[in-house]
């Protein structure tokens, strides 16, 4: 006999009256989440905003203005800090961390930031009942300076520590002296560190004495070239298309003149300056944290700076092909049995990257070290494992993921000065001048295939630091017992 269909208001089945829960809210309220205070300020926050609005925790009580706390001028604070990160290549979810870190920081917990590639917004609503204050701003300068990261960072860390009340006058002073603050490097500097990139790449791929001050030369003239085209208002499309020319016309030049040097790796030495690797590895990391608006928009930015430096190297390999250059796309550059000389060239390309990226210089050596031992890894593999050099690549990176995000994690600060330098070494600068050249020649099948792997290796990069991120994760102590929530979606339904 099968029972009744019951009604919706009937009691279930498995209800006792012995372990039924409370009927009516304590009074001292539901136990919310437990966030230690013990770890970094973004931690903390990427936990929260991955919670929905009605289970964050409530900030702690903080010394208010009179009359409570200036919404807009919060707001307004909030954004400028937000677009200081966004402008100098923070992932777009470190900075909603940082945005939500700083309202949370003056008693405004019901924000929700949202953050794009040239769009920063937030939302603060004071209850269910009030309407909601809505501010926003435009991103539309974009410059590398990790020095002026990093003090952004301690200004947040300090706005998020309990025991520290930075006022909203303090917080403005502070920041206007970020925004103040010249680069730590001046233009003469990056000169010199863009033409030791390019030496130390060329090195790392099989040159000699002389293919270093070739490729050197030729980049820190690719570095003027591009410079001047900047003052002229050139986008930087045009920028990159005319630094990519000068490390051509030298390894063509070289070939023209019958000198006994390996024209090949002062191109690729010159291409290693111009990948931009800063925008790939952002790129990726925000789309695999779920922006993928802003993963799009950055992607479609990597597109265009490569299309850029495609453009300047054919340009100038077709005109090699015309004069007679004999130039193989079939050659294999050597440098494997140099070991020593190629971790040395990998720790100095790395130097010079953090230089051109205006790291701070406390951070300098670590970045270096970072990429020496990342070279390691990848020639270990590669090299003496024989490791396909995408799946060598990929650990190495992430490596260097995982280095990084546990040194900025000791430090309390952004990870990007870190990484990204010392990911330098791993760039497919090679695959790139090959599969160019192939294409040059009317050899469009190899071509293609070389600059898919050159794709290949990148993507490699990208996924394997944002791997080496989460993989660092995993060691630290986010909270009690609760963890980092993800987003959770069906599959493939």
């Amino acid at each position: 006999m099968t029972e009744a269909e019951g009604s919706a208001f009937d009691q279930p089945s498995t209800y006792s009256a012995r372990s039924a829960p409370a009927a009516f809210t304590p009074a001292d309220g539901i136990p919310l989440v437990s966030l230690t205070k013990d770890v970094p300020w973004q931690d903390r926050m990427r936990t929260m905003l991955r919670m929905p609005v009605a289970e964050r925790p409530a900030p702690e009580p903080v010394a208010k203005e009179e009359g409570g706390p200036a919404v807009p001028r919060v707001l307004d604070l909030t954004l400028r800090i937000g677009e200081l990160l966004l402008a100098g290549g923070e992932g777009a979810e470190d900075v909603e961390a940082a945005m939500f870190a700083v309202c949370r920081s003056y008693g405004l917990d019901r924000c929700e930031p949202t953050v794009t590639f040239t769009l920063l917004s937030i939302s603060y609503q004071p209850s269910l009942v009030e309407d909601p204050v809505t501010a926003s701003r435009t991103v539309r300068r974009r410059g590398t300076d990790y020095t002026r990261l990093a003090a952004v960072f301690r200004l947040v860390d300090d706005l998020s520590d309990p025991e520290t009340h930075v006022s909203l006058e303090e917080a403005y002073r502070r920041l206007a002296e970020i925004r103040r603050n010249r680069h730590p490097y001046p233009t003469w500097v990056l000169t010199g560190a863009s033409g030791l990139l390019a030496g130390a790449a060329s090195v790392l791929v099989g040159g000699d004495a002389v293919v270093f001050v070739a490729a050197m030369v030729a980049a820190m003239l690719g570095d003027r070239l591009a410079w001047l085209c900047a003052g002229r208002g050139l986008p930087e499309f045009y920028q990159f298309l005319v630094a990519a020319m000068p490390s051509v016309a030298t390894g063509i030049a070289l070939t023209l003149a019958h000198v006994d040097v390996e024209a090949s790796a002062v191109i690729t030495g010159g291409l290693f300056a111009l990948l931009p690797g800063r925008a790939l590895v952002a790129g990726v990391q925000d789309g695999l944290t779920g922006f993928y608006i802003t993963a799009a928009a950055r992607l479609l930015e990597v597109m265009y700076l490569f299309v850029g430096i495609v453009v300047g190297v054919l340009m100038m390999l077709y005109v090699g092909v015309q004069l007679g250059a004999r130039l193989n796309p079939d050659a294999v550059l050597g440098g494997n049995d140099r070991p020593l000389w190629q971790i040395g060239s990998s720790m100095l390309l790395s130097l010079t990257f953090a230089v051109l990226l205006q790291q701070e210089r406390s951070t300098v050596l670590a970045v270096t070290l970072n990429g020496g031992v990342a070279w390691c890894v990848y020639g270990a593999m590669h090299y003496a494992g024989g490791i396909s050099s995408v799946a060598s690549t990929a650990v190495a990176a992430g490596v260097v993921g995982l280095f990084g995000q546990l040194l900025a994690r000791h430090r309390f600060a952004s990870a990007l000065p870190y990484t990204t330098a010392a990911i330098g070494p791993l760039m497919p600068g090679s695959a790139v001048y090959f599969g160019l050249l192939a294409i040059a020649q009317n050899e469009v099948d190899d071509g293609l295939g070389s600059l898919t792997k050159a794709a290949a290796l990148a993507m490699a990069i990208a996924i394997g630091v944002n791997l080496g991120n989460e993989v660092s994760r995993l060691f630290l102590r986010i909270g009690s017992a609760e963890k980092r929530k993800a987003a959770k979606r069906t599959r493939g339904f």
